[in-house]
Formats: C-alpha cells, sequence, structure tokens
C-alpha cells in the first residue's frame, strides 16, 4: 500500500482546508453561542460546496455525486472534520444506504438528496435499543397495501432540518435456537406524514448546532412502495452505513486532532516560562511526541481501511478498529492540548474548550468503544472457536 498522495489528492486537501479555514471556522464561535445554523447560513455553505464539487461526495458520479473512492473520501473528510460538526455536515453526506432506492423511490428520495434539494436522517436508535438494536420496539405491522408504524427513535441527528427519515422497525419475529429474533425492514417515511413526528431531543454539551431529535410514530401509515431494499432484511442494507459511517467518524477524530496539536505546538513553541519556551520541557515536549504518535497511528489506520474499503475487503473489525482507535486517539489529544494550555484551555475564547467536549461523545455513538471491542474481538476468536 502507497499511501502517497495523488496530484488530483493533494489538489482536493488543499480547496477542501480552504473551504474549510473561510467559509466554516468564521462561524464556528457564533454556532457554539447560539446552538444554532442560521438558514441563511446554512444555504449560503451549502452553495458553496456544491459550486466546489464537495457536496455528496461519498455518492457515485453516474447518479450526481463525487464518484470518490474510499482514500480520497477519507482524505475530504478528514478536513472537514476540523470544523464544528453542525456546520461541517451542511455539506451533506446522504446515508449510502440510499442506494438501495429502486423504481420511483430514485427520483423521489436518492437523486434529490444528492442534489441538495433534500436531506435524509436515519433513524435507528432507541431509548431501549442502543447498542442492542434488535431488542428495537418500533414495529410496522401490515395492513393491506401499508405498514403502520408505532413507537419512538431518539438521538436521531439533524432530524430537526431533514425531509424524510430512514426508519427501521420489527415487522416480524422468528424463534431461534437462542430464541426469539426480530425480523428488521427498512421504510422511507416522509416528514409530514399523517402519525409521524419530530420532536426536540435532549440538549448535549457536544456539537452545539448539531441537534439530534426524537422521532414519534403513532399509527404512523406508510405504502409497501416506502420501503427500502427487502421486507424483513432491513439489516442488510443497514451494513451499508454503519461501516463507511464509523470510518467517516474515525477520519474527522484525525483532523480534528490535527487541528488541536496544532494550536499546541504554536502555543508550546512560544510560551515562555522559567526563561524558556515551555516545548523545551519534558513534560510538555514528551505530551506533544506522544499526541503526534497517535495522530500518525491513526490516519496510516484509517487510510488504510479506507484502502481495504476500495478493494472490496474490508470486514466490519477493520472499521471497528479504525473508529475504537480514532475516536480515543483524539480524546487523548485534545485532552493533552488542553493541559498544555493550562487554564487557557479552558476558556471559550479558545476552541480547544469546546474541542475537548466535542471529542467526548465520539466513543459513544455509531457503536460505543466497546461494541467496537466486541467486534475486534469476535473476529478474533470465531476461526479458533470453530476449528
Amino acid at each position: 500500500m502507497d499511501f502517497a498522495l495523488t496530484q488530483e489528492q493533494e489538489m482536493l486537501v488543499t480547496s477542501v482546508r480552504a473551504f474549510v479555514e473561510e467559509e466554516l471556522y468564521p462561524h464556528e464561535e457564533r454556532v457554539e453561542k447560539t446552538d444554532q445554523i442560521p438558514p441563511d447560513l446554512r444555504a449560503q455553505i451549502k452553495k458553496r460546496a456544491i459550486e466546489m464539487g464537495f457536496y455528496a461526495p461519498n455518492m457515485p458520479a453516474e447518479i450526481g455525486g463525487a464518484g470518490l473512492d474510499a482514500v480520497t473520501l477519507a482524505l475530504l473528510e478528514r478536513e472537514l472534520g476540523r470544523a464544528n460538526l453542525g456546520l461541517q455536515s451542511v455539506v451533506h453526506r446522504p446515508s449510502n444506504i440510499l442506494q438501495a432506492c429502486a423504481g420511483e423511490q430514485r427520483e423521489k428520495y436518492l437523486l434529490p438528496t444528492i442534489s441538495g434539494e433534500k436531506i435524509d436522517c436515519f433513524g435507528l436508535t432507541e431509548p431501549e435499543a442502543g447498542s442492542d438494536v434488535r431488542s428495537m420496539r418500533t414495529t410496522a405491522k401490515a395492513d393491506g397495501d401499508d405498514f403502520v408504524l408505532n413507537g419512538r427513535k431518539h438521538f436521531i441527528s439533524h432530524a430537526d432540518i431533514a425531509d424524510f427519515a430512514v426508519v427501521f422497525a420489527a415487522t416480524g419475529e422468528d424463534e431461534t435456537p437462542r430464541g426469539k429474533k426480530k425480523r428488521i425492514t427498512c421504510f422511507l417515511v416522509d416528514r409530514g406524514t399523517p402519525g409521524f413526528e419530530i420532536l426536540e431531543g435532549y440538549h448535549s454539551v457536544s456539537h452545539r448546532g448539531y441537534h439530534n431529535c426524537i422521532l414519534e410514530f403513532d399509527e404512523c401509515r406508510v405504502c409497501k412502495s416506502q420501503i427500502l431494499g427487502e421486507l424483513d432484511r432491513g439489516f442488510d442494507v443497514a451494513g451499508d452505513w454503519l461501516g463507511p459511517e464509523r470510518l467517516r467518524l474515525a477520519t474527522t477524530s484525525v483532523g480534528r486532532a490535527q487541528r488541536a496539536m496544532e494550536l499546541a505546538l504554536d502555543y508550546a513553541a512560544t510560551r515562555k516560562q522559567f526563561g524558556q519556551t515551555i516545548g523545551k520541557f519534558q513534560g510538555i515536549g514528551f505530551k506533544l511526541a506522544d499526541m503526534q504518535t497517535r495522530i500518525e497511528v491513526a490516519e496510516l489506520l484509517t487510510l488504510r481501511t479506507a484502502w481495504k474499503q476500495d478493494q472490496g475487503i474490508a470486514r466490519d473489525e477493520d472499521f471497528a478498529m479504525a473508529k475504537v482507535f480514532a475516536s480515543e486517539m483524539v480524546g487523548f489529544v485534545t485532552d493533552e492540548a488542553l493541559q498544555i494550555f493550562g487554564g487557557m484551555g479552558l476558556m471559550t475564547e479558545l476552541p480547544l474548550e469546546r474541542m475537548w467536549r466535542d471529542s467526548r461523545v465520539e466513543r459513544i455513538y455509531d457503536g460505543t468503544s466497546e461494541i467496537q471491542r466486541h467486534i475486534i474481538s469476535r473476529a478474533l476468536l470465531r476461526p479458533i472457536e470453530t476449528r
């Protein structure tokens, strides 16, 4: 594997970095204080992103996306990851799962989401079904040509601005040697559908301007044509989303860590105490060494996972290793950067305290660190246990 960037990739990295610094950084403090991205600012960023070809970069070129390979997409995500999540998410990356759209679904959901006319959200997590998604209580019962949905989803990112939701619901259950196992189906549910309500979610200390919401379904009726993929096979299409989403989180973690590292390095090279710059003291210099080493390892791991995805050989445990290492790395790096700044690191005049807060949630969503380790250890043990 050769991770030397091509000329095109170098140009992309330079362009996205400039976009982030010019179009996103100037608005971070405002978003942090208000927890809102005004509609006019959202439209401005979106328009600029589309003009520069950064919008829907994860979608194939033949259907209107940027058509980036996984490695190049990882480089783009890394640069976007340097900014506030709410702002960077205006540069929308539609759920990969939407490529399963068929027939009229393509014109109604897939293509408008790629062009920026519509925004999707992903409705999987429930109050009683986090890591154990098969325990979901949202149900969809067949009734003629329709299904009737009842239940609640929570922690649903940016549902407040979404035009439709990709919703998972139990459509039956099977008896297995380990007990009953729910069959899951995926539905496309339009905002405004009777019985479907999007409610304000919880107030998080992380990622201000990027809201989580609650989805309520009360006798919500959707046509069978709204099924995404096949009946009772919802997890088949979910797999197309989960791995790449974990890799996206890993690459954006690298970007945020690099930004924190740059701030800490500059401060350590200019701040003087006891007659010399603080970076010359081992207590600070060794922190910088450890921070940079972990960033380098995380970057290589994410690029290797993206390369394997391009080769069609990426496994669940590859995405899990990238996610768990990078998400824990950014927590370490932002914490050490804050320590290097001392008391000023906790002040809102600097971006470090919010980067530190933002980094904490990365070890939880899209699968906790414990779930990632379970996936990895299971893959290691399975070949031995089946001998």
